[in-house]
């Protein structure tokens, strides 16, 4: 049997949502289209890891400044963690100086 040693880092809607600077329902609205990943509790409250407010700021930056819709923001958010892997990726072949892409 093992115990956590630490309580795991977790915020609820109100704080999440005070520290993303968005209204709560907006952000309800993130997790319904599943822009925003949140776990709930066997009350059903909604709670976000810290992490998330990285993902919010980039919802709202496209949002403002490429005026899209929030259906093909996830789309946008999904191309843009997997070109952020294949870079990853790319930087840990270079480092071994080999050449993945010829």
């Amino acid at each position: 049997m093992t115990y956590s040693l630490a309580r795991p880092a977790r915020l609820g809607l109100e704080d999440f949502a005070r520290l993303a600077d968005i209204h709560p329902e907006l952000l309800g609205r993130f997790v319904v289209l599943g822009l925003v990943d949140a776990s709930t509790d066997s009350d059903g409250t909604l709670w976000f890891r810290p992490g998330q407010l990285a993902r919010v700021s980039r919802i709202r930056r496209l949002r403002a400044g490429l005026a899209l819709n929030y259906a093909s923001l996830g789309l946008i958010l999904d191309l843009l963690d997997r070109i952020a892997v294949l870079e990853a990726e790319r930087r840990r072949f270079a480092g071994r100086g080999a050449r993945p892409w010829r």
